[in-house]
C-alpha cells in the first residue's frame, strides 16, 4: 500500500485513496467506542470532518509539523481517534479515558494532548488563535502554514468577522481555514437558526474562497495545493454531511436534521454499528507499517510555572522627578518602546486606540513590531494568545471597559490555554472623567480575580508603572494593567525621595509602605494613593499608608501594619464588591487577623461626567471622604 507523502501538485491517487477509507474506518470505530464509554460527546461534527482532518494530518502535518488549530473543539472524539491512529496517543487510552474523570482527553480538545496546540470550546476564539500563530510564522520567516478547523455555525459569532478582517489586511497567505459546512448545528439546521453565505462573506473580506466536496479526498488535497499557491489567506468551504460514514447518522444529516450533534447512540446500538464494520488484520498490519513510517512525534505541551523568569533584556527603568506630572500610560509607551527595542519578540498591538494607549511609541519606531488590529478587541487578545504561544511576549491594549468586557471570554480562555499575554488597559476607573459611565470601568479588577493564571495590578504612579511593565514583560503568565488616563504626581518618601528609585525592585503581589502610622492602616492602589497621602497630610492623623498593586495577592507588609493599627481602611478608583476591597478582606480572614474597623470606599453607583477630581469627590472616594472617615476613627 503507497501512503507516501505526495507534492502539493501530484494527486493522491488510488491507493492512497483507499489506504485513507480504512484510516477512517479505523477512527470511526475508536470514535463510536469513546462515544459508549462516555455517553456524552458530539459525533456528528466529529465524523463529517474526518475526511478532512485525516488528509490533512496524514499526509502535510505529519511531514511538515505545520499547526493546526480546531477551533470547534466539540469534536474532540475525531481529533483524538485521528491522533490515536497516527500514533501519538493510546487508542486504547482514548476510549477508556473520554470524558473520564482524571483523564486529560477532556469534552473539548486540550493542550495537555501533544498536535494540540490550543484548547478551545467557546466557538470563534480558536479561528482568532490560530491566525496570531499566522502572524508569528510570517515574522519569523518560517514558510510555514497555519491551518484552522471551524464549524460553519461557529461563523455565525462575530469574531470569526474580525479575523477575517484582520488576516486579510495582514496578507496571512499563509493561513487556511477549513470549515465543515454540514449546514447543520446544536439545535436545527443553519438554514432555521441562522443562514449564512459563507464564500461571500469571505469574498467580501478578500479572501481566496475555495468551495469543494468535503468527503472527496483528492479535493481536498487539490484545496491545500492551491491555498500554497494563493498570496491572500484561503478559507475552503467543504459541503459535508454531518454524522458521515455511519448510516444511522448520515440519515439525520443528509436531512439537516441536528439530532446527533450532541447525541450519542446507546451502547447497543453502538455495539451494532461496531460488528457492520470490521477491521481485518490486513488492515490493522496497513495501519501498524503506516504509523512506524510516519513516526509522527508533535512536541508535548510545556506550561512553565506562572510568574517563571522570562529570558529577556528588561533594560534600566526610567525615572521620573518628583517636579514631572505625567500619566501612567506614558510611562507604560515608553517602557515597552524601550521593551521592544531590546527584544525583537516583544510586540505592541492596540485596537484603534494606539495614540490613547501610548503603544503609539512602538508603532512609530518599530513599525515591525506592532499590530493594528482595529475595533476588534476579541479578536485582539485571542490572537495575541497565538502570539504568546509561538515565541512571541505580546502586549496588547486598549480601553479597561473592552479589554475585561467584551474580551473577557477570550481572556479566560487564554488563561485555561496557559498563555502568556500582557492585557494593559487605560482610561480605567472614574479617571476617563468627561467621557462617562459607559467608559468609567469599575469592575475590570473583579472580571480578572477569578483567572487563576492572569495576574492583575495596578501601577499607583508612572516609576511604578514602569517597573510593573518591565516585571511582566520578563515573567511568564498572562497579565492584566490597569491605569487611568490623568496625570498623576510621582510619590515621594518623607525625606522627599523618589519611592520608586531605580533601585526599588517590583515582585508581584508587592506591598509598598508609602507613610508609616499607628492609629490605621490605609489600603489605597493607583490614583487613590496621592488621595489618602492628601488625606493624610491634612488631618494630621497618623495613618499608614500602604500601597497594594495587586487585588489577588498581598505580603506580610499589610499582615504587619492591619495587626499593628487594627483598623483598616480601603480605598479604591473601583467598586468595592470586588478588586483591592475584597482582596483585603479574603486575605483577612485567611490570615485571622483581628479588626476593631473595616471600611473599603469604592465606587458604589454609576457617574457621570465630570473631571477626575470632581468624579472621585462626587462618588465619595476622594481626598474629602477619605478624611471624615478618619476624623471619626
Amino acid at each position: 500500500m503507497d501512503f507516501s507523502f505526495p507534492s502539493s501538485d501530484q494527486k493522491l491517487g488510488p491507493q492512497r485513496l483507499k489506504f485513507l477509507d480504512t484510516f477512517r474506518k479505523s477512527c470511526k470505530r475508536t470514535i463510536l467506542q469513546m462515544l459508549r464509554t462516555s455517553q456524552s460527546g458530539h459525533p456528528g461534527g466529529s465524523l463529517s470532518s474526518l475526511n478532512i482532518l485525516s488528509v490533512l494530518y496524514a499526509f502535510r502535518l505529519s511531514q511538515t509539523e505545520e499547526k493546526i488549530v480546531v477551533s470547534n473543539g466539540h469534536i474532540s472524539p475525531g481529533v483524538y481517534s485521528i491522533l490515536a491512529e497516527m500514533g501519538v496517543v493510546d487508542p486504547e487510552d482514548v476510549i477508556q479515558g473520554f470524558r473520564q474523570i482524571g483523564s486529560v482527553f477532556e469534552g473539548h480538545v486540550t493542550r495537555h494532548i501533544p498536535g494540540i496546540y490550543y484548547g478551545t470550546g467557546p466557538l470563534g476564539i480558536g479561528v482568532s488563535v490560530a491566525s496570531g500563530m499566522a502572524v508569528a510564522e510570517k515574522k519569523k520567516k518560517t514558510n510555514k502554514k497555519v491551518f484552522v478547523l471551524v464549524g460553519d455555525g461557529e461563523l455565525q459569532e462575530g469574531q470569526v468577522h474580525e479575523m477575517m478582517l484582520f488576516a486579510a489586511k495582514y496578507k496571512l497567505n499563509n493561513f487556511v481555514v477549513f470549515v465543515d459546512a454540514n449546514r447543520v448545528q446544536l439545535s436545527d439546521s443553519l438554514q432555521n437558526i441562522l443562514p449564512i453565505d459563507i464564500a461571500a462573506l469571505f469574498s467580501a473580506a478578500k479572501w481566496n474562497v475555495l468551495r469543494i466536496d468535503g468527503h472527496d479526498d483528492e479535493a481536498i488535497w487539490h484545496a491545500i495545493g492551491e491555498a500554497d499557491k494563493s498570496d491572500r489567506p484561503t478559507v475552503v468551504v467543504a459541503e459535508t454531511i454531518m454524522g458521515k460514514g455511519i448510516p444511522e447518522l448520515e440519515e439525520d444529516g443528509r436531512q439537516f436534521k441536528a439530532t446527533w450533534h450532541g447525541k450519542v447512540p446507546k451502547p447497543d446500538v453502538i455495539d451494532q454499528m461496531l460488528e457492520k464494520m470490521p477491521l481485518d488484520l490486513e488492515e490493522q498490519g496497513m495501519l501498524a507499517t503506516f504509523r512506524q513510517d510516519r513516526n509522527f512525534r508533535p512536541p508535548r505541551t510545556e506550561f512553565p510555572d506562572d510568574l517563571s523568569p522570562i529570558s529577556l533584556e528588561c533594560g534600566e527603568p526610567y525615572e521620573y522627578s518628583p517636579d514631572e506630572m505625567t500619566d501612567c500610560r506614558s510611562a507604560y509607551g515608553k517602557a515597552l518602546l524601550d521593551l521592544a527595542q531590546r527584544n525583537k519578540n516583544v510586540l505592541a498591538s492596540t485596537a484603534d486606540l494606539s495614540g490613547s494607549v501610548k503603544t503609539d511609541f512602538v508603532e512609530k519606531k518599530l513599525p515591525d513590531q506592532f499590530l493594528e488590529f482595529g475595533i476588534a478587541e476579541q479578536n485582539m487578545v485571542s490572537a495575541n494568545g497565538g502570539l504568546s504561544l509561538s515565541s512571541f511576549v505580546p502586549f496588547c491594549s486598549t480601553f479597561g471597559a473592552f479589554m475585561t468586557s467584551r474580551a473577557k471570554d477570550q481572556a479566560r480562555v487564554n488563561d485555561i490555554n496557559r498563555t502568556n499575554v500582557k492585557m494593559v488597559s487605560t482610561h480605567c476607573g472614574l479617571s476617563v472623567g468627561e467621557d462617562g459611565p459607559t467608559h468609567q470601568v469599575i469592575d475590570d479588577m473583579g472580571s480578572m480575580e477569578g483567572l487563576f493564571h492572569t495576574h492583575a495590578i495596578e501601577p499607583a504612579d508612572p516609576n511604578h508603572c514602569d517597573r510593573i511593565i518591565r516585571y511582566a514583560a520578563t515573567h511568564y503568565g498572562n497579565f492584566y494593567v490597569r491605569m487611568g488616563r490623568h496625570k498623576i504626581p510621582v510619590l515621594t518618601k518623607e525625606d522627599g525621595s523618589i519611592l520608586y528609585d531605580k533601585e526599588y525592585q517590583y515582585e508581584y503581589g508587592k506591598c509598598d509602605l508609602l507613610r508609616t502610622g499607628k492609629k490605621v492602616t490605609i489600603v489605597a492602589s493607583g490614583p487613590m494613593v496621592i488621595q489618602a497621602l492628601k488625606a493624610r497630610e491634612e488631618t494630621g492623623i497618623d495613618a499608614e499608608i500602604i500601597i497594594a498593586s495587586s487585588n489577588k495577592q498581598f505580603d506580610t507588609t499589610l499582615e504587619d501594619s492591619l495587626r499593628k493599627t487594627k483598623k483598616v481602611l480601603i480605598v479604591q478608583d473601583h467598586n468595592p464588591y470586588s478588586g483591592i476591597a475584597s482582596g483585603v478582606a479574603r486575605f483577612v480572614a485567611e490570615r485571622n487577623i483581628s479588626l476593631d474597623f473595616y471600611q473599603a470606599l469604592g465606587v458604589r453607583e454609576y457617574q457621570l461626567s465630570g473631571k477626575p477630581e470632581e468624579l472621585y469627590r462626587s462618588a465619595g472616594i476622594g481626598q474629602e471622604a477619605i478624611e471624615e472617615v478618619l476624623k471619626k476613627i
